[in-house]
């Protein structure tokens, strides 16, 4: 889908401009459609605060160490995605998966006795692991391209969110230029050299990937427990944020519509509680802030102890990608097609489950084509968030959140649903 937009040079201030990524599994890709419409209108424009969550922990990375311009960048995250099959993540061979689901029966049965060795996970993402160390040209695991941008002056942070397992405690790795550290109750900052194990790590969902080891800990999925998504932007500096969700805003209509008739399966279970720990809290986090926010406007100046205004947008899927997914299942590689379909993913209507693991070309390619048409209907309100441009004003509070001396936020959003927007 190309875009028919002239391109708008920009020389952003560093620091001002951040963009939050979410994660949501295979849903992740619709991320990079919004990146082709930004490449597309602002090829020079450059992103200097990033941060990830979960599967957005890739693309995170991946534009923070890319060498080239915003548009190259994103060509080649393009080319990543548009490419990406189930096997290029985990390994899909009939003994691998069968292995897995074996040991984790024979665990239950037998009171954890009947093993062989340790079970870490429902599959084995080792192909993950060696698909990014090649595309983000690692060298010992560490991505070396993430440093030379920060010298460079093309970046100024990038932050990624993990689960300590061991303490419960959500941990915000952080690689950049004099960032000071944070620490709030359960969760922390941690100055480091990003490797692809901080990658995996951010991405690793719960039971379905295995646990990864930084450092002395065992860390999974960082979405688990952050509560605030949009605090390490916040706290590294950004005063205009763009965040972007995977969760599909249903109407009331369609909120209020079962999707499954009867005893709901355990696809539907986990899809709910996935939903809810990856995909609700950036919606919680922006609402409790923008309520807190339409108070700090009512405050003269002066009283503000310090606050700054902070622009921001949500973008979030137009279409359903839980119910889109059914659509492909048929197309997975037929032994986890056939696991999948054990947990009852095809007796649900939204099968928001499946779409975390449906990497498959044609569904990853949809998702890009629906994020960049979602974008491109917001392209005007897009150009001036990062162009630095004053927002419009809503009737009660104007554009965004405050950042406190101590690190505290809150924000007012506009979220915006493909053509659809509300304050």
């Amino acid at each position: 889908m190309s875009i028919p937009v002239q391109s708008t040079k920009l020389q952003p201030d560093p620091g001002e401009f951040g963009i939050v990524l979410t994660g949501g599994g295979a849903r992740a890709a619709y991320q990079v459609g919004f990146l082709r419409c930004l490449a597309h209108a602002m090829p020079e424009a450059r992103i200097p605060i990033i941060t990830g969550v979960s599967a957005g922990a890739i693309n995170a990375a991946f534009l923070a160490a890319h060498p080239g311009a915003l548009s190259e960048a994103v060509s080649d995250l393009y080319d990543l995605w548009s490419n990406l099959r189930a096997e290029k993540v985990f390994r899909t061979d009939p003994l691998s998966l069968g292995q897995s689901f074996v040991r984790w029966g024979m665990k239950l049965a037998s009171g954890g006795r009947l093993t062989n060795g340790m079970i870490r996970s429902l599959v084995n993402a080792k192909p993950l692991h060696r698909l990014l160390s090649r595309s983000l040209s690692c060298v010992d695991g560490e991505i070396r391209g993430i440093a030379r941008n920060l010298e460079d002056g093309r970046l100024r942070a990038l932050a990624l969110t993990g689960l300590d397992y061991a303490t419960g405690q959500t941990v915000t790795w952080v690689q950049g230029q004099g960032i000071p550290m944070w620490e709030r109750p359960h969760r922390r900052s941690c100055e480091t050299r990003m490797t692809v194990d901080h990658v995996m790590a951010s991405a690793a969902l719960p039971l379905i990937f295995p646990a990864v080891r930084v450092g002395d800990s065992w860390y999974g999925d960082g979405g688990i427990r952050l509560a605030a998504p949009l605090s390490p932007a916040l706290h590294l500096g950004a005063t205009r944020i763009l965040a972007i969700s995977t969760r599909y805003e249903r109407s009331r209509e369609e909120a209020a519509r079962p999707h499954i008739r009867g005893y709901p399966p355990p696809a539907q279970i986990i899809g709910q509680l996935l939903n809810s720990v990856f995909l609700d809290v950036l919606d919680q986090d922006v609402l409790r802030a923008k309520r807190f926010n339409e108070l700090i406007h009512l405050l003269p100046r002066e009283d503000r102890l310090g606050m700054n205004v902070v622009d921001v947008i949500v973008l979030r899927p137009s279409q359903d990608l839980g119910r889109l997914a059914a659509e492909y299942e048929p197309e997975l590689p037929k032994t986890f097609r056939f696991l999948t379909r054990g947990l009852g993913t095809r007796e649900t209507e939204s099968p928001d489950f499946l779409s975390l693991l449906m990497f498959q070309p044609d569904y990853l390619k949809k998702l890009i084509e629906i994020g960049q048409a979602d974008a491109y209907g917001m392209r005007d309100r897009l150009v001036r968030l990062v162009a630095g441009d004053q927002l419009e004003e809503a009737p009660t509070a104007a554009g965004s959140p405050a950042t406190g001396p101590d690190g505290s936020s809150s924000v007012q959003a506009t979220e915006t649903s493909g053509d659809r927007k509300t304050s």
